[in-house]
């Protein structure tokens, strides 16, 4: 793992909206456009929460069907002590891997409050989650395919190994940036350039937007200014 970032680049990169990162990222040509980034199965639930970054904790959970002893499965708390061996700040990625996934949720009111202590500041899920005033009085984004009123049969089965949620493949550490468009992952060793980059693009951006409401546009002058912008 890269060397983590320090608290002022975390602040820059939480001023960056979802999309001006994402066409940021494009221009260092590691990835194609169609990688590393949720599709539209995994939403924000708290659009107006400011963007959000941090570190992935991964983690698996089944449980959409009863255990065969007792009324409930067993849970352990060896997973909190794995999220407070990354850097902080931390996002719990869960994988429901059950055989009906997102009919029950890891993730309520009791558990959206451990992960805040453990400095978990977004959880981004394929599954559900519940008690969502929870998670908001918190200042906690959720990343989810859902929300259910229920944690059913839920139980972790796997931390800290590879997970895919929405199509995006996540590694333990892998860093994460996510906001009211969706979530996805920032190679670590460009963090640190995301905000220079991303200041360009969006000056660039601004001018074609200026030209498009301006009285004096024309379709020629947009193309020049296109031209422009491309070299």
């Amino acid at each position: 793992m890269n060397a983590p970032l320090t608290p002022e680049q975390f602040e820059i990169l939480r001023q960056l909206d979802a999309c001006t990162v994402a066409n940021a990222i494009e221009t260092f040509q590691r990835r194609l456009r169609n990688e590393g980034f949720a599709d539209h199965t995994v939403r924000c639930l708290f659009p107006k929460m400011p963007p959000t970054v941090g570190y992935a904790a991964t983690i698996k959970v089944i449980g959409s069907s009863p255990t065969f002893v007792g009324s409930a499965y067993a849970e352990g708390s060896d997973w909190w002590d794995y999220i407070q061996s990354l850097p902080a700040p931390r996002v719990a990625v869960v994988q429901d891997a059950s055989e009906r996934t997102g009919l029950g949720s890891l993730v309520g009111a009791v558990h959206a409050n451990i992960l805040h202590r453990l400095d978990c500041v977004a959880v981004v899920t394929n599954g559900v989650v519940r008690n969502l005033p929870a998670a908001e009085g918190l200042g906690m984004q959720l990343f989810a395919g859902g929300v259910s009123v229920s944690h059913a049969y839920v139980h972790i089965v796997e931390v800290g190994r590879p997970v895919e949620v929405g199509g995006l493949k996540i590694r333990s550490g892998d860093l994460l940036h996510g906001d009211l468009h969706g979530v996805q992952t920032i190679p670590l060793d460009i963090a640190a350039q995301i905000p220079a980059v991303a200041a360009t693009l969006v000056a660039r951006e601004q001018e074609l937007i200026t030209l498009c409401q301006s009285k004096d546009f024309s379709l020629e002058k947009l193309r020049g200014a296109i031209a422009n912008a491309n070299r």
